[in-house]
C-alpha cells in the first residue's frame, strides 16, 4: 500500500502550488488535500480557538478535497483529528514565495502548518518556491502561471527519499526552498537572520487620515551556509528546523543574573 500524505498550504485550496504538489506526490502516495478555503499567508502558527471551524467537501481538478474555513494549523488539526487520516507525512506547500530566514519561518503559514503537524506527532516537510516578482505572492494564487515543473521534481524526490529511509532524527520540520531557476543541487543550510529590510510607508486616506503599509525590499544575499545564500546561488535549500526554541547558550548568563 502507498504511504498516506496529508497535503496542506497557506495560499488556499485553489492555489496552483498546492495542486502542483498533489501531482508530484500522487504517484508515490495516497494524498489527501486538507487546506484553508482562502488565502492565509503570514498567519504563522495561529489557531482558531474562539470560533467554530467549518469544513466542506469539494472537488478540484477531479479530486476530492477538504476546504477548511480557518488557518493552516486548523487544516492540519482537522486532518489529523476530525478526519483521522493518520498520515505518514504532512506536506505543506508548494508556497508561492520563498520562506527563508528566522524572519519568514516565524510568520509563514506554510511553515506554521508543518510545525503544528510535527508538534502533533507527525513528521512534516514545508516546500516554498522563490518568486522573481514579489507581487505574485499577493495575486490570486489560482491564476499564477504554471511554472512548477522543477519544483514538482524536487517535491517528489525529497518526499520519496524521506518516506523510503525514514524521517531524520533530531529535526521536527524540513524546510525546503526552491529557487525560481534551479542551477545547482541540494544544499543543507541554516536559517539566515532576515529576508526583508523592513520598512513602513505612511499614506493618507481620502479624508486625510493616516494609515500604514508594512513594506521593504528583499536582502540581496546573506552569509555562506544560509538558506538565503543557497537560493540566491540557485541551489535548493534544505534547512532542518526544531520546535525547541530554548536558547541553551544563554543559560549560564541567566543563572549568573538570577542566582
Amino acid at each position: 500500500m502507498k504511504p498516506k500524505i496529508l497535503l496542506t498550504n497557506d495560499d488556499g485550496i485553489t492555489s496552483t502550488g498546492l495542486w502542483a504538489a498533489y501531482e508530484a506526490l500522487s504517484p508515490i502516495a495516497d494524498v489527501t488535500v486538507v487546506a484553508p478555503a482562502t488565502q492565509q499567508s503570514a498567519v504563522g502558527r495561529s489557531i482558531s480557538i474562539f470560533e467554530p471551524i467549518r469544513t466542506y467537501d469539494v472537488t478540484i481538478n477531479g479530486v476530492k478535497a477538504y476546504s477548511v474555513g480557518g488557518k493552516p494549523t486548523d487544516a492540519v488539526i482537522i486532518g489529523l483529528y476530525a478526519l483521522q487520516l493518520e498520515p505518514a507525512l504532512v506536506v505543506s506547500g508548494i508556497n508561492i514565495g520563498e520562506n527563508l530566514s528566522y524572519e519568514s519561518i516565524m510568520t509563514s503559514g506554510t511553515v506554521g502548518a508543518a510545525l503544528e503537524a510535527s508538534n502533533q506527532g507527525t513528521p512534516s516537510i514545508a516546500f516554498s518556491l522563490q518568486v522573481e516578482d514579489q507581487g505574485d505572492k499577493f495575486d490570486d494564487p489560482s491564476q499564477v502561471p504554471n511554472r512548477f515543473d522543477e519544483a514538482k521534481r524536487v517535491v517528489r524526490d525529497v518526499c520519496e527519499k524521506v518516506l523510503k529511509t525514514g524521517f531524520p532524527q533530531n529535526v521536527h520540520v524540513i524546510n525546503v526552498n526552491i529557487p525560481s531557476t534551479v542551477r545547482g543541487g541540494y544544499e543543507i543550510t541554516r536559517l539566515a537572520e532576515k529576508l526583508f529590510c523592513t520598512g513602513v510607508e505612511k499614506r493618507l486616506d481620502p479624508r486625510g487620515r493616516p494609515y500604514f503599509w508594512i513594506d521593504g525590499p528583499l536582502f540581496e544575499d546573506a552569509e555562506e551556509g544560509t538558506d538565503v545564500h543557497a537560493v540566491r546561488r540557485g541551489n535548493v535549500s534544505i534547512t532542518p528546523i526544531t520546535l525547541d526554541c530554548t536558547a541553551l547558550r544563554a543559560a549560564e548568563d541567566l543563572k549568573a543574573l538570577f542566582g
